[in-house]
């Protein structure tokens, strides 16, 4: 049994590892896979955020009072975030059994099947409030296959990745969010200047929002295809030959409860933060600082793309400075001056829409640049034998808590303005990161080669 611990203490370069640590051609089609898998998996969780948002009224009934209209949009999109962690354990599990690569092909699978399903709903006018109540349980079943592609995709691309660029390769896969959110915007842009939004009766809420869902069904169908006949499974994976039981192996010891339940701080304060800059702050960008609706897809498409430097920035910094101390001080950089910025946006934003734009961009820089260590670090927490279980339950159960955001709202507004609640949910998940991180060790140095001999009574995660 390799000690992960020890050999990261008393030698900081372990032993086995390649003298060059250069990319080969099949882990690069892993990580193009897990970045293409992971970009049609964000493409799909935020098309209810942009691409549907000029379209609600189509689901909601006219009567319908403020109040619920904010309850029921925020169910469409956290209904898809609940389901992942269903998905999570049953892809993770499967994929630790059977193998990554055939999990990630159903899922996709699955959920392209979906996205179509979702394009085809009528509306309020039809089923009446059956419509949104099928539209949420199609976005949850859809949820459940989302997170059996990334417990299986991610962990098999971190598998291949040699060590000293998983930093820098693991921020690449990342990028599907952003490039995601940048799509989806764009789109959304193209389609009301081709179909306008004007009322129940006008063309984008009548058909023009079901365009961008089509589009992710065929890209999920295109991505099964590619990914079945380019991407190889993780040899790491291969030699452990899979493993029988791995959730009662992953939870089989208090050392990897503990492992666990610090990735689960860890990620709260990960999804807590990002739901401030992603669902949060396109309605206070027309609320509060007045800008119109195509005023705020262009501000999210520049912002967006700045964000993706920013999170191949995060990978490179963490390759040479550690993970954890990287999070700690992005954590407390987005409670405190992340929270700061938000403030000054919400109540004295610049004059000019180019001031806007870049005080919008330093800050979801500041608030969540670190998301581009989320999945080399989960990975870097868990053996082989549980690394796809590890990785998607602890990437995805943390999103729960968060995702009811709408009534932490509700909840504070009775001490502060509504449009200044999202500063105290920013604080807590900012917090959360750098305690997380606090609580856990550094993992640069993991060797993924060494670790795939495994007892859950003596070690139970890659490093404690």
């Amino acid at each position: 049994m390799v000690n992960v611990q020890n050999d990261l203490k008393d030698d900081p370069v372990p032993s086995g590892a390649r003298a060059d640590e250069q990319l080969d051609p099949k882990a690069k089609k892993a990580a193009h896979g897990a970045f293409s898998g992971f970009f049609i998996d964000m493409y799909d969780i935020y098309l209810p955020v942009v691409a549907l948002g000029p379209a609600m009224v189509y689901f909601l009934s006219p009567t319908m009072p403020a109040s619920q209209v904010v309850i029921v949009t925020s169910l469409i999109f956290v209904s898809t975030l609940l389901g992942r962690p269903l998905g999570a354990l049953i892809g993770g599990r499967f994929a630790d059994q059977i193998g990554r690569k055939k999990v990630n092909l159903i899922a996709v699978s699955g959920y392209g099947l979906m996205s179509f399903a979702m394009a085809a709903m009528p509306g309020y006018e039809t089923w009446g409030i059956a419509a949104v109540i099928v539209f949420i349980v199609l976005r949850l079943v859809d949820g459940v296959f989302v997170g059996g592609s990334y417990s299986a995709a991610s962990p098999l691309a971190m598998e291949r990745l040699p060590r000293k660029k998983r930093g820098v390769w693991g921020a690449y896969i990342m990028l599907g969010f952003p490039a995601a959110f940048v799509a989806i915007s764009a789109l959304t842009l193209i389609m009301l200047q081709i179909a306008p939004a004007d009322g129940l009766g006008s063309p984008y809420v009548q058909w023009g929002w079901r365009v961008p869902f089509i589009i992710g069904g065929l890209m999920a169908i295109a991505y099964v295809w590619w990914y079945a006949v380019s991407v190889e499974e993780s040899e790491v994976f291969k030699k452990t030959g899979g493993t029988k039981s791995p959730l009662k192996t992953l939870f089989g010891s208090k050392r990897s409860l503990k492992a666990f339940a610090q990735v689960f701080v860890l990620m709260s304060g990960f999804w807590m933060s990002l739901n401030t800059v992603t669902a949060m702050l396109p309605g206070a960008l027309q609320n509060s600082v007045g800008l119109t609706s195509t005023e705020v897809t262009i501000l999210l498409c520049i912002t967006f793309l700045f964000l993706g430097v920013g999170y191949m920035v995060a990978g490179k910094i963490s390759q040479h400075v550690g993970r954890r101390p990287f999070l700690i001080f992005s954590g407390l950089g987005a409670a405190i001056p992340g929270t700061a910025l938000y403030y000054w946006l919400l109540t004295s934003p610049p004059s000019t829409f180019l001031g806007t734009v870049l005080l919008a961009g330093v800050m979801i820089w500041v608030i969540v640049w670190f998301w581009g260590l989320a999945t080399t670090y989960i990975n870097e927490r868990f053996q082989t034998g549980v690394r796809a279980s590890g990785f998607g339950l602890g990437y995805s159960l943390a999103v729960i808590p968060p995702s009811f955001y709408a009534f932490y709202q509700v909840g504070l507004e009775n001490f502060m303005p509504l449009e200044l609640t999202v500063l105290p949910l920013l604080v807590i998940g900012g917090l959360l990161v750098a305690l997380g991180a606090f609580l856990g060790p550094e993992t640069k140095n993991v060797d993924f080669a060494t670790d795939m001999d495994f007892d859950p009574e003596t070690e139970g995660t890659a490093v404690v």
